[in-house]
């Protein structure tokens, strides 16, 4: 077994260099390539201030993307505090080599292992002590605009700034919210524009800037176009904190209950509050038209 560990928040195109690595020696060796990742989220468990962090997968997209890039098994390790005040060496040791069966562990150039954070130096003398290859990836070739290496803070910096093309860029793929779709107060539909109201799977999810949105929608097992809201709605003054609401093009039907996905496509404009109804409206109306000239664009 090839094993390579870590969080993988997004599996973003920083991790999919490493992924590649650990595939291609899987192969090489005839064996299996596995994913060691933690849940929840090391810092969420070691520091306090952390508990407002967003993720950028919950663990099930995780897992279907760590597939999609050719990972044979994922094993998930769950993170507590005694866990992390394991050593570098205890943890090759007991889970890489005694749970996992490794014979081979792919690290990142700067890959810090362990509660005595190993260098990928040490590692590598670690892991020749204990009859473990230790591979160390060169680093990723993927960067931001500005030729910042990509990583998983730099996809939240530019969803929490609305940039979601740029965080598409970095993951290397539209960037998704799932969740079900609950009851709204259906003023939407009032004014011509209904809305499906999304109650997020994973409530730790990042959640892109408050704004307007051209979205690709999955539900129904179909694929469709909108306009996705995030924010407080001033304009209505209803809510009592931040809502996803979406306004399915041309559809009609009822989903309460159903599962719903928007993949963010472009930010269209930020939210705003309208003088009347009206008002709104028309802007809505205006929105609708923008996201349709994208429509058949390569977005």
């Amino acid at each position: 077994m090839v094993v390579a560990t870590g969080f993988f928040d997004g599996v973003h195109l920083g991790h999919r260099h490493v992924l590649s690595i650990l595939v291609g020696a899987a192969r090489e060796r005839g064996t299996e390539s596995i994913v060691a990742t933690f849940w929840p989220h090391p810092r969420t468990v070691l520091q306090d201030e952390a508990r407002g962090l967003r993720l950028l997968s919950s663990l099930d997209e995780k897992k279907a993307l760590l597939a999609a890039a050719g990972v044979d098994r994922v094993e998930v390790i769950p993170f507590s505090r005694a866990f992390s005040e394991m050593t570098a060496e205890a943890y090759l040791r007991e889970y890489v080599i005694g749970r996992l069966g490794a014979t081979a562990i792919v690290v990142g150039y700067d890959n810090r292992l362990g509660s005595d954070r190993c260098t990928p130096d040490r590692i590598r003398e670690t892991g020749e002590r204990l009859g473990l290859e230790v591979l160390v990836a060169d680093p990723s070739p993927a960067r931001t605009a500005d030729g910042v290496p990509v990583s998983s803070t730099q996809v939240r910096g530019a969803l929490a700034a609305g940039r979601v093309e740029a965080a598409a860029d970095m993951l290397g793929y539209r960037y998704p919210l799932r969740g079900v779709v609950v009851e709204g107060n259906r003023l939407g539909r009032t004014i011509g524009f209904p809305t499906a109201n999304m109650q997020l799977f994973e409530p730790r999810k990042m959640v892109p800037a408050d704004g307007v949105y051209y979205v690709a929608v999955e539900t129904l097992g179909r694929r469709l176009d909108g306009m996705c809201n995030i924010g407080v709605r001033p304009t209505v003054g209803a809510a009592s904190g931040r809502t996803i609401e979406t306004h399915v093009f041309d559809f009609d039907e009822s989903i309460y209950g159903l599962d719903f996905q928007v993949s963010f496509l472009r930010r269209i404009r930020d939210e705003r509050k309208f003088a009347s109804m009206d008002d709104l409206r028309a802007r809505l109306a205006a929105d609708r038209e923008e996201c349709l000239r994208f429509r058949f664009r390569d977005v």
